[in-house]
């Protein structure tokens, strides 16, 4: 069942880039898995997935400790920063590094580790009030100052768009992240690079990588709707 949807997803991203004439090697697919069972990952592993998805520090650190060891975990909801130092050394990648007070607390955590963390500047491109993020006109600035920090390294952004019913109204947001990444780039920034835009979602991925999303990540389209109440 599991396995059929992810299929499905894996035509629609490979039609995607097609469209874009890109390579499908171009854009990783992250399989959000928050508060889905063990089960249901397993599946999506064994299917071949290798990237997961969590929002919440300690349903992440939960099942880092279950599932095999060669999966790269992606910590992409809101991040505290008293939480930061039971995932720097766990996860392959912050995706929503809002802040500069959070960006020091990763590299204080991760100058005790002895590591470097790649991370991603989360943009609130909407300017929604429900959603975290830097503003775009405020990112340049905030990139700078992250790239004095020798603990970590800044990848590239990360932006959630709306909530739409039809993804091409989000195609303006993804474009307008998509110009950012390439103005931070031309700015030459010691410890930055712009390799990465995660951006996309199960509603609207499609557009995300044809605007040049390198990174989607789709939660409902792999594992179906969630269940908040559990």
């Amino acid at each position: 069942m599991l396995q059929d949807n992810l299929q499905e997803i894996e035509k629609r991203v490979q039609a995607a880039c097609d469209r874009a004439g890109r390579s499908r090697d171009e854009v990783t697919l992250i399989a959000v898995s928050k508060t889905k069972p063990i089960t249901d990952l397993t599946e999506i592993y064994n299917a071949g997935v290798r990237d997961f998805g969590e929002n919440k520090v300690q349903e992440l650190t939960d099942k880092i400790e279950k599932m095999p060891k060669d999966i790269k975990w992606h910590m992409i909801g809101h991040l505290q920063r008293n939480k930061v130092k039971y995932i720097v050394d766990k996860v392959e990648l912050i995706h929503s590094v809002d802040s500069f007070r959070l960006a020091e607390e990763i590299n204080i955590q991760a100058k005790k580790k002895g590591i470097v963390v790649p991370i991603l500047v989360e943009v609130n491109i909407a300017e929604e009030e429900s959603k975290f993020g830097v503003s775009k006109e405020d990112a340049m600035e905030l990139v700078k100052q992250i790239a004095t920090l020798d603990g970590l390294t800044v990848k590239g952004l990360m932006s959630i768009a709306p909530y739409v019913v039809d993804s091409e109204e989000n195609r303006p947001y993804f474009h307008k992240i998509k110009d950012l990444s390439v103005d931070i780039s031309n700015e030459n920034i010691d410890n930055v690079s712009m390799d990465i835009l995660s951006m996309g979602m199960s509603g609207d991925f499609e557009v995300a990588i044809e605007e040049g999303a390198t990174m989607v990540r789709v939660g409902t389209g792999i594992f179906g709707e969630r269940n908040y109440n559990k």
